[in-house]
């Protein structure tokens, strides 16, 4: 079947940001406009499509990216020629911050996406992270505010605040009629039109001039957009200057053309649950973000070489998509969703998981929308779909042609902060609860177990108590897993401080061979986040280069089981200097001993101290509560960076260790008779003062 929308009709978007900001509202007034669904589903009320698993509908929070399309022809309310239409593949994804993997696989292979902002609060601590996620995948953007029909809206507001804390290249193209109760619809500043949307949903787009009131702002403002937008431009540029007319289509393309470099970030305005200004921003995704085509051809290494290879954007290059999310179906079994970067694939054909090295049969690919999906024989580059049943592709691995097998990078995911420990009810339960976790590592790669030696217990990590709350909750209703759960735990970690030595010397003499490992090792820190190292140097054989692997494994085996209080050992570098061997005695297992004793004895010498996971939280109250907030964040060893006015409230930023953190959620309720509100993301990790170190390490040998 041939393709039905060419390359260049074709948008992969995402929208993001920080929770309760409005993606899934915005999304649902787009599957209306567009006709994917004939009634909005609301958020509030539990019946938004978008957030289809049962979790997400009680909490009326977005928990799993869901991918859906629809077509759209820009201009026209509704659309008269499907001549004019486009395919928009859209992946509505998470605010909430322990589901940040969500929006980093998301982000990974969208080509552009829609950030939105609440017209109340501006730009929000989570607003930031996917910000600057969005800039580490180089994803051009436009901006949506969102909720100028709420109490304490302020658009001008929330613009200023994108240009302080986000990028100075913001620019207007609408401006709000009025806000509040008194939000009627929008200004276009370039064609110097006012919208109204009108009828039950919404749904007639009416075009009239701009009121008398406004018309002053509005050329005023005009005249700032084109001048920001020639500048990009040296054509336009002399244009300008030589004072000739430049046209509506001539500002536009030059506008899309600079979105896409990441020069300007286009600011829309409106109201998603009012039902204002969505088709405007739609109209805004066709004309200012890129098509797949728009884009540099991707870039990956050939296996095994190295070697730097690209793909084009063309359905006649050889094919080549990454695999970005693994879920689980309820009817068709395990879905892999990926995405086409070059190439076409056809059901029933074979593709090769370059990561692995595996081929795998591409039985049926699907078009997914939400949790429905439909059927398709070939999917096309630029196109996202779902593969039924892969045996062997995880997150991140490419699929690609067998004959021209490529890598493309992979996505790499923050580590866990937060475990729990998790044991089966029943004897029957302990079975399905290990591949019910086994199913939900695969499916989300934030999501870590393993099995502590000393208990024998499993433990599970992830990035926050909700995370692991949602994770328990699936395996009870989706795999019918009764298990018991531990306390939270901080995952702490430990590193060294100063350069230390230390000599590892195991020998065992028993009736015939003996074991023989000696083995010198220097131990020094490395900075954050640089994990291990491991250096050999040993000159002219004194250690035969066989055991230099035993050694440093048995060093990282030191390491994963913890020196001071059996937490990791981290951003450490191990040097092997010296040691001896002996002819008939010396083996593998001697000196990976060896190495992990030597390691101990440096270790202690070394200054050890703990880590732990600090958090970066945002305190929202009314202001007669903030004394008792912040002297109560004050004992949580909190370090209050600022504190400023939003609307009628007082919003408190800090940093405060994951281990007071606990239960916050249930304090702040109650000091603030139910009023207030956090948010919590992790930051980075700092040493423990010594007296709470002191309590964890006992309280880890009791």
């Amino acid at each position: 079947m041939p393709r039905q929308y060419p390359i260049e009709k074709n948008r992969d978007i995402g929208f993001i940001a920080h929770i309760d900001a409005g993606k899934t509202t915005v999304t649902e007034r787009v599957l209306f406009y567009t006709g994917i669904s004939h009634k909005i589903g609301e958020v509030h009320k539990g019946e938004a499509i978008m957030d289809w698993m049962a979790q997400e509908k009680e909490r009326g929070i977005t928990i799993t990216s869901a991918a859906t399309t629809c077509f759209w022809a820009p201009g026209e309310y509704p659309a008269k020629d499907k001549q004019n239409e486009y395919r928009i593949n859209i992946i509505d994804t998470p605010g909430h911050i322990d589901f940040t993997a969500e929006v980093q696989r998301s982000l990974r292979v969208l080509d552009g996406a829609v950030v939105i902002f609440d017209g109340v609060a501006g730009v929000e601590p989570q607003s930031e992270t996917v910000w600057r996620q969005a800039d580490k995948f180089k994803v051009p953007r436009i901006c949506f505010i969102n909720k100028l029909d709420r109490i304490g809206a302020d658009f001008e507001k929330g613009f200023q605040s994108i240009l302080e804390r986000l990028t100075p290249n913001a620019v207007k193209l609408q401006i709000p009629i009025g806000l509040e109760d008194k939000h009627e619809g929008v200004i276009d500043l370039l064609t110097q039109k006012a919208y109204y949307f009108e009828g039950d949903s919404g749904e007639k787009v009416v075009e009239k001039e701009v009121p008398k009131n406004l018309k002053g702002e509005t050329e005023k403002l005009q005249k700032e957009l084109i001048e920001k937008i020639v500048e990009q431009d040296d054509k336009l540029t002399e244009k300008y200057l030589d004072g000739k007319e430049i046209g509506i289509d001539e500002l536009k393309s030059a506008l899309r053309k600079t979105t896409i470099d990441y020069k300007l970030v286009p600011v829309f305005c409106g109201s998603a649950l009012k039902n204002k200004g969505i088709q405007l921003l739609i109209d805004a995704i066709i004309y200012y973000l890129p098509s797949p085509s728009d884009l540099s051809a991707v870039e990956g290494l050939k296996p095994k070489t190295e070697e730097k290879l690209t793909r084009e954007a063309k359905d006649e290059a050889p094919f080549a998509s990454l695999a970005f999310k693994v879920a689980t179906d309820p009817y068709v079994g395990s879905l892999t969703y990926f995405r086409v970067y070059s190439g076409k694939l056809t059901a029933g054909s074979y593709a090769l998981n370059s990561t692995t090295g595996q081929k795998e049969r591409i039985g049926r690919i699907l078009r997914m929308h939400a949790d429905k999906r439909e059927e398709v024989k070939e999917i096309y580059a630029g196109e996202i779909g779902a593969a039924v049943g892969l045996k062997g592709t995880t997150t991140g691995d490419t699929l690609c042609d067998p004959s021209n097998p490529i890598v493309l990078e992979k996505i790499t995911f923050p580590e866990p902060v937060i475990f729990i420990s998790i044991e089966p009810k029943s004897k029957a339960d302990q079975e399905k609860m290990s591949l019910s976790l086994k199913r939900l590592a695969e499916e989300d790669p934030t999501f870590k177990i393993r099995s502590d030696e000393e208990t024998g217990q499993t433990i599970i990590s992830g990035m926050g108590e909700l995370h692991l709350e949602i994770l328990v909750d699936r395996m009870l209703r989706e795999f019918k897993v009764e298990a018991n759960i531990g306390q939270p735990h901080v995952a702490y970690k430990e590193t060294v401080k100063k350069i230390a030595i230390g000599e590892g010397k195991y020998i065992r003499q028993t009736g015939g061979r003996g074991q023989y490992g000696h083995v010198w090792l220097r131990v020094e820190p490395l900075e954050q986040g640089q994990g291990f190292e491991f250096i050999n140097a040993i000159k002219g054989g004194i250690i035969p280069q066989e055991f230099i692997p035993a050694v440093q494994k048995g060093v990282k085996e030191a390491m994963d089981k913890g020196v001071l209080a059996g937490y990791p050992v981290v951003d450490t570098k191990a040097t092997l200097y010296d040691g001896s061997f002996h002819e008939v005695d010396s083996s593998e297992s001697a000196f990976k001993i060896a190495g992990s004793m030597a390691f101990q004895s440096a270790a202690k010498r070394a200054s050890l101290v703990l880590l732990e996971p600090v958090m970066s939280i945002e305190v929202i109250i009314p202001q007669d509560f903030m004394g008792e907030v912040t002297g109560d964040l004050n004992s949580k060893r909190a370090k209050i960076e600022k504190m400023e006015d939003r609307v009628n409230m007082k919003v408190i930023n800090a940093k405060v260790p994951l281990s007071e953190m606990f239960g916050y959620a249930t304090q702040l309720r109650s000091m603030t008779q139910g009023r207030g509100s956090f948010t919590m993301e992790f930051d980075h990790y700092a040493e423990v003062p010594r007296n709470i170190a002191q309590e964890i390490i006992e309280g880890k040998k009791k």
